[in-house]
């Protein structure tokens, strides 16, 4: 009688699977982001009111909204709410999701970091950041303060 074993390479524990574990759902699910794209969620409603203003501001800026038809691998729920432009983006809740290529987040982190720069000298090279000649400050001044009582005399 011959025992049939399993060869060693087999008894690894590379090759046994471990039971996954449930996690919860998260609310914000989106589907993998294309190379050269980064995304986010944007507010497009504030206490049960449209805000086409922040969302008409993003897209002026480069992004786009994400649709829902484009990916079949998952389940991502379409806006169907009251503007019809949005009908079919891919939403929750309050928020739409939307991408942008990494080139214009490149440029617009860029123009803010030279505005940052800009105020930033503009702060070193303030006159009166220190004493200037123009304006001394006295460091010899004195000051006395009292509290109720009569006054003394000097």
């Amino acid at each position: 009688m011959t025992d049939i074993k399993t060869p060693r390479s087999a008894q690894t524990r590379a090759t046994e699977e471990r039971p996954k574990s449930w996690k919860p759902p998260s609310q914000l699910d989106a589907p993998p982001c294309p190379d050269g794209y980064k995304q986010r969620w944007l507010r497009h409603r504030v206490n049960g009111a449209d805000d086409t203003k922040n969302i008409n501001a993003c897209l002026r800026e480069g992004w786009e909204l994400v649709r829902a038809d484009k990916y079949t691998e998952g389940q991502y729920s379409a806006y169907n709410g009251s503007i019809k432009a949005y009908e079919g983006v891919i939403g929750v809740g309050d928020l739409l999701l939307a991408r942008i290529p990494e080139e214009i987040v490149a440029q617009r982190d860029a123009h803010y970091k030279a505005k940052t720069d800009q105020q930033t000298q503009a702060w070193e090279d303030d006159p009166l950041r220190e004493q200037h000649p123009s304006m001394p400050l006295n460091v010899d001044r004195q000051s006395r303060v009292s509290f109720g009582g009569n006054k003394k005399s000097s």
